[in-house]
């Protein structure tokens, strides 16, 4: 069991500002990048294929496709160095861990946009 004073510390440390999303969700994440002295924002708009949820470690994995090439970047949840992150579209998947998208190419690595009925 953790001790009741980092628990505490853990708890003023964590966000809760974020939305709520899951993996198939494409999202954009806000990153706040610093490059010598200047400070800016960039944007990584791609599709949630992972989410480890837990306390402060929790984090989730964006895959993203650039000039023909996948990027995956994994983002700490709790992280100071995430501005915000907006959800685009909700997916409608079966499964926790998308995966399978690296190997799929095109139109077949698409996913279904959830109907709201």
């Amino acid at each position: 069991m953790k001790n009741a004073m980092i628990e505490m510390i853990e708890n003023e440390q964590m966000r809760h500002d974020m939305p709520d999303f899951r993996a198939g969700d494409t999202v954009k994440v806000f990153i706040r990048i610093i490059e010598g002295d200047k400070e800016r924002v960039q944007i990584f708009q791609g599709v949630v294929i992972r989410r480890k949820r837990g306390q402060m470690g929790a984090s989730f994995t964006v895959r993203k496709m650039s000039h023909g090439v996948g990027v995956e970047k994994t983002f700490a949840l709790h992280s100071p160095r995430l501005e915000t992150v907006e959800v685009v579209t909700k997916g409608k998947v079966r499964r926790s861990r998308l995966y399978y998208l690296r190997n799929l190419r095109g139109k077949a690595a698409r996913i279904k946009e959830k109907g709201y009925n």
